[in-house]
């Protein structure tokens, strides 16, 4: 008969592979209920392990031992949680005993290798749980005769899926049965044949299960279940003991909400198991150093909502306690530094990784100055948390530090790390290693030369350092940043050490898809020139500061704070029980502050029960107010120190407009909607749009209105890092000899002069005043050609720096000659003349008038995107193309180009119809009689449309195309806005009384 595959076959399959590996088989019975341990497990552990506490214990107990020492165990874990036991024992009548032995970092203690192996991992196989009912469990993991694990599982060949073991926790599984109570047993995995899922606590229906998973769909394993890695892998004992010493972890964190009409902090503890990508990426990392050592780099691409600060906090603490052989005295890393990109230490990464601190002083955040960021350096603090800008304050003051080796991890490492700061950061750990490893060679050495100090500077910069290992994570890697951190696999493409991608991110629930709902909108409009200039201007110039003015006029402002505040009131505004929030992202800090105003009087008008925010650096004068200068703080009024991502969260505030300030790094999952009047490309794209995608309790989905960029672009740049990125067509270093050889030739200096630089530029004890002659001729000689050989030079000069500033960090050859040429181009750059501006007077913007404006929808879908990985083309040395020519024309041509471009399709006939419209309008003794009368707003605009309507179906017959346009949602709402501002202002200014004389 066949033999048909039941979920029985599939449990025995799992206990067989565990009984083979190390776990011994316990029954049902041995499980004491009212205990939660398998006390005999426990009592045989402690007796291998710890004979003279328990004869001490014994001593004063007598027979009754191993029952008072399990019930005081289970009181222990009662009080503190089973993984606190586990780490730190328990003590009783004078004893004090250990529940576990971790494995120790080296060898060099034999006792405490032969105790990490007497730990006991038992299972039992339909394990009932409860004395108060027959319930049971598929089987349930042990050490030492503690609960660790319970696990439920399905076979989807008879018809029952992982979904079917996830129901069956949430509602067959009383979370105040003492067995899943939280922090007892410490995580529950449901498991099928094909995915698997797993929480740390149960809450019935409100239980969270986590995908435990290879990827969204697990792939295809040849020799048998596609969740094999669960037991082969995870559940292994070494696996689990190290999972409980180094990954799990209580988490307390706090998050502010608004609550009884008061701000207030509400503290969530959580017991983290990490996910499956989290725990790869580290493994991974900590087995390829053991091969490597040090002086790699390491990129890991991971998504967002990766959980990315777990990450570095596991990473981090195990590579402070890490010995690449087993017998090895030394660490392989001395310090543990961890870097952010955001001049403000993040706070969130500091905190992390304080929370998995389990030795006072381990870790020291440097939240002051540079002085304690070198202190920790220098006494080899363990773990220095810190930002990339301090390195250059101290990069001299550390440099003859005794050698050390590091660990550098960067937070999203982008290109501030691949360039100059990236010397510093090098300057500041680069002292050779252990004195006695440099001996011979120090001894060796002739005294410090000019050329030594030249080498000195190019092993600053290059990233190959023999003592510092580089662990570089983000989730959008640009060009620069997978050349500098990637890994050069065999195709000759520089790809990431390690992935979790978006799609995966999004596909299982952790972040949002914010291209789900993408509506782009364009602006049309037309204007009109109001008298003549004999100026031609510069045409692209003259547009661009046309088409700048139009986006300043308050009718553009108007047009677009009022679809926003439609979009956000029909669709956004009762969301998440009416605490849903948008952002507006503007192009400048004027523009925030022209919207804010704008928004604040419309909202005003509505009578709306909430207000807008508005985030901006700096101060902002208007240049049509005078004299008037705005800050955040003088427009906002905010009510004490309360802070803008804390107002955020009050019901008064609702929507924030902010200019850069922000639209990275800003994590509020409030924020459900954002209306995008900038120009976004590449990285900037996915990080102000990813605002959106944190997810929250009643959070689906998200929505974007987009006013500049179109869906094509914004689905390209998502495309980018929506899987795995890698880097191809890497540059040839040989272009930097053809960069200098061109520059060489236009004679304009020569070698010499290099040397003379150099001497002067590279010797500490040189008056550094000396380089300015040399610099000041060269300038003279430059002067000396035609304008269209100097500006090609400068740009010779321009990408030379720029090429050589990026592949000195790849490059693996000394070139004393090449670094003193760059040496000496970088400054004579700066030491040129700036080009000029050209700019356009702003006098022609007098010249001309806005004459119509409209905004219409373009594109209103989800943006699609694709599973293929992504390949950018590296940085490649482009010949420098001719400085364009200034192209002049007359103000008139240059309006004529712009209205043909952005016009709003109103025929001249149209433009007259719809005069006589307005004159009608204003000529209305009915719509002047409701006017003057004293009726509410919304009476008075209710009559005015219907005014409007009425004249507008006189054209139906007639003029349908004009008809069609007139009845444009868009324009039709703006038209009647915009006329019915005018009109109303008009009756206001005849009842305003005369002001005195």
């Amino acid at each position: 008969m066949p033999s048909y595959p039941t979920e029985k076959r599939f449990e025995n399959h799992i206990i067989a592979h565990l009984l083979n590996h190390g776990y011994r088989k316990a029954l049902s019975s041995d499980y004491d209920t009212s205990l939660c341990l398998i006390p005999p497990e426990v009592i045989a552990f402690i007796q291998a392990t710890q004979p003279q506490q328990w004869q001490k214990l014994e001593q004063q107990y007598g027979p009754d031992t191993a029952r008072r020492l399990c019930e005081r165990l289970e009181k222990e874990i009662s009080q503190r949680g089973t993984l606190d036991v586990l780490r730190k024992g328990i003590e009783t009548r004078g004893c004090k005993f250990k529940l576990v032995y971790f494995q120790p970092a080296n060898h060099l203690n034999p006792d405490h290798q032969a105790q990490y192996k007497q730990n006991r991992f038992s299972i039992i196989q339909q394990f009932y749980f409860s004395a108060n009912n027959q319930k049971s469990l598929d089987l349930g993991i042990f050490i030492n005769g503690l609960p660790i694990l319970t696990a439920e599982l399905k076979n989807s060949t008879t018809g029952q899926f992982v979904e079917q073991a996830i129901e069956q926790y949430k509602t067959d599984r009383d979370p105040q049965e003492p067995l899943f109570r939280f922090k007892r047993c410490l995580v529950h995995f449901a498991v099928g044949n094909e995915k698997v899922f797993m929480t740390t606590r149960l809450a019935k229906d409100k239980t969270h299960f986590l995908p435990f998973n290879l990827d969204t769909d697990n792939p295809v394993n040849p020799n048998g279940y596609r969740t094999h890695y669960l037991w082969e892998q995870i559940w292994q004992t070494d696996s689990l003991l190290n999972l409980l010493q180094n990954y799990l972890h209580l988490q307390t964190s706090t998050e502010k909400v608004w609550k009884d009409d008061q701000l207030i902090e509400i503290e969530k503890e959580q017991l983290i198991f990490p996910r499956f990508h989290q725990l790869d990426a580290v493994r991974s990392l900590i087995s390829t150093l053991k091969q490597d050592g040090t002086g790699r780099q390491y990129l890991i691409q991971h998504s967002a909502g990766s959980g990315k600060s777990n990450s570095i906090a596991w990473l981090a603490h195990q590579l402070a306690n890490f010995y690449r052989e087993p017998h090895d005295t030394r660490r392989l890393f001395d310090s543990i530094i961890v870097i952010t990109d955001r001049r403000v230490l993040d706070k969130q990464l500091q905190n992390t990784i304080k929370q998995f601190e389990q030795t006072q002083g381990v870790v020291a955040p440097i939240d002051k100055n540079a002085a304690q960021l070198k202190q920790a350096i220098e006494t080899g603090q363990d773990i220095i948390i810190t930002t990339l800008q301090k390195f250059p304050v101290i990069s001299n003051s550390i440099s003859q530090q005794s050698g050390k080796r590091f660990a550098v991890i960067i937070d999203e490492a982008h290109s501030s790390q691949s360039g100059e700061s990236t010397k510093h950061l090098n300057q500041s750990l680069t002292a050779g290693l252990d004195p006695l490893e440099l001996a011979e060679a120090a001894e060796s050495q002739p005294e410090t030369t000019e050329e030594d100090a030249v080498i000195e500077e190019i092993r600053a910069r290059s990233r190959h350092q023999p003592h510092i290992s580089y662990f570089a994570f983000t989730a959008t890697p640009k060009e620069k940043t997978l050349q500098t951190f990637g890994h050069l696999n065999a195709e000759g493409q520089y790809v990431p050490f390690h992935s979790y991608t978006m799609r995966q991110a999004i596909e299982e629930g952790f972040i949002l898809d914010v291209l789900q709902n993408y509506t782009t909108y364009e602006r049309y409009f037309k204007l009109h020139q109001k008298y003549d200039l004999p100026t031609e201007f510069d045409k692209r110039k003259a547009a661009k500061l046309l088409v700048d003015y139009v986006d300043l006029q308050p009718h553009a402002f108007a047009a677009k704070s009022r679809i926003i505040l439609d979009h956000f009131l029909s669709k956004v505004a009762d969301q998440l029980n009416g605490r849903a929030r948008a952002m507006v992202c503007t192009r400048s800090r004027l523009h925030a502050v022209r919207y804010f105003q704008t928004l604040s009087r419309l909202m005003q008008e509505m009578n709306l029960p909430y207000k807008p925010l508005v985030a901006f650096s700096g101060t902002v004068e208007d240049p049509e107010i005078p004299d008037v200068q705005y800050t955040e703080t003088s427009l906002n009024q905010l009510p004490g120190k309360t802070d803008i991502p804390d107002a955020l969260k009050m019901p008064q505030y609702r929507i924030l407009i902010v200019a850069k300030k922000y639209q990275t790094g800003f994590d509020e999952p409030l924020l459900q909607s954002m209306y995008v009047d900038t120009k976004l490309g590449g990285v900037s794209t996915v990080q102000t749009l990813s605002r959106l995608n944190r997810t929250t309790s009643g959070k689906e989905h998200c929505m974007v209105l987009d006013f500049v960029n179109s869906a094509t672009a914004i689905q390209s740049d998502f495309q980018s890092y929506y899987q795995t990125t890698a880097l191809t067509d890497t540059p040839d270093p040989d272009r930097l000899y053809d960069l200098k050889n061109a520059i060489l030739n236009y004679e304009i200096f020569t070698t010499q002069d290099v040397e003379n630089f150099a001497a002067i530029f590279w010797d500490k004890t040189a008056n550094q005043d000396q380089l300015q002659p040399i610099l000041d001729a060269v300038r003279d000689a430059w002067h000396q050609c035609t304008s269209e050989a100097r500006e090609t030079f400068r740009s010779h000069l321009q990408r030379f720096i720029r090429f050589y500033g990026f592949l000195a960090q790849v490059i693996t050859f000394e070139d004393v000659d090449l670094e003193k040429f760059y040496g000496f181009v970088r400054l004579l750059n700066r030491k040129l003349d700036p080009r000029e501006s050209g700019r356009i007077p702003t006098e022609l913007l007098d010249a001309v008038r806005l004459d119509s404006f409209k905004i219409e929808r373009t594109f209103e879908d989800s943006i699609p995107l694709t599973q293929v990985d992504t390949m950018i083309r590296g940085m490649r040395d482009r010949e420098a193309a001719p400085q364009a020519t200034s192209q002049r024309d007359t103000l008139t041509n240059i309006i004529t180009r712009l209205n043909e471009t952005y016009g709003v399709n109103l025929t001249e006939d149209d433009k007259l119809d719809i005069e006589r419209i307005r004159n009608k309008v204003e000529n209305n003794s009915d719509l002047e009689a409701v006017m003057i009368a004293n009726n509410t707003e919304q009476v008075k605009r209710e009559k005015f449309n219907s005014a409007i309507d009425e004249i507008f179906l006189e054209f139906i017959h007639d003029k349908l195309d004009l008809y069609k346009k007139l009845k444009t949602p868009e324009f039709n709402k703006a038209l009647k806005q915009e006329w019915f501002e005018e009109y109303s202002q008009r009756f206001f200014n005849q009842n305003a009384p005369e002001s005195e004389a």
